[in-house]
C-alpha cells in the first residue's frame, strides 16, 4: 500500500515539474530577429504632419518615442479594441506605456516601426 502511494505521488510530483517546465519555456520565447534587418535599411525620417494624415482604421500610424509605427494590419486584432484609434496619427507613448498592456507587446512593437519621427 505504501508503495502504491508514494508510487502515485512521484508521479503528481513529475506532472507538476513537467507542466511549469513546459509554461516557463513558453513564456521565455526567443527574441526575433528583425534588428539585423533593420540596420540593413536606411532609416526614414517623417514629419508629424505626415503621421498626421494616417489617422484611420485603414490607415493607422502612431508615434512612441519618437518612433513612426505603422500599426494599420493590427487596429482589428487590437485586444483593447478600437483603443488604438484613441490616438492614431499622433502620439501615443503614454497610452501604449499604461497598464493595461502586457509586456509581450514592448517586444511585438518593434515588427511595425517604419521609421524616426522628424525633430
Amino acid at each position: 500500500m505504501e508503495a502504491i502511494l508514494a508510487t502515485v505521488l512521484l508521479g503528481v510530483l513529475l506532472a507538476v515539474f513537467i507542466v511549469i517546465f513546459r509554461l516557463r519555456s513558453k513564456s521565455v520565447q526567443p527574441k526575433r530577429k528583425v534588428a539585423s534587418n533593420a540596420q540593413n535599411k536606411a532609416v526614414k525620417s517623417y514629419s508629424k504632419a505626415e503621421v498626421a494624415r494616417h489617422n484611420k482604421r485603414t490607415d493607422c500610424w502612431i508615434i512612441i518615442k519618437d518612433k513612426v509605427f505603422d500599426v494599420t494590419s493590427y487596429v482589428e486584432e487590437h485586444p483593447g479594441g478600437d483603443a488604438i484609434l484613441d490616438h492614431a496619427g499622433d502620439d501615443s507613448t503614454e497610452g501604449f506605456y499604461g497598464p493595461q498592456h502586457a509586456t509581450r507587446v514592448f517586444e511585438m512593437i518593434d515588427d511595425f516601426c517604419i521609421g524616426d519621427l522628424e525633430i
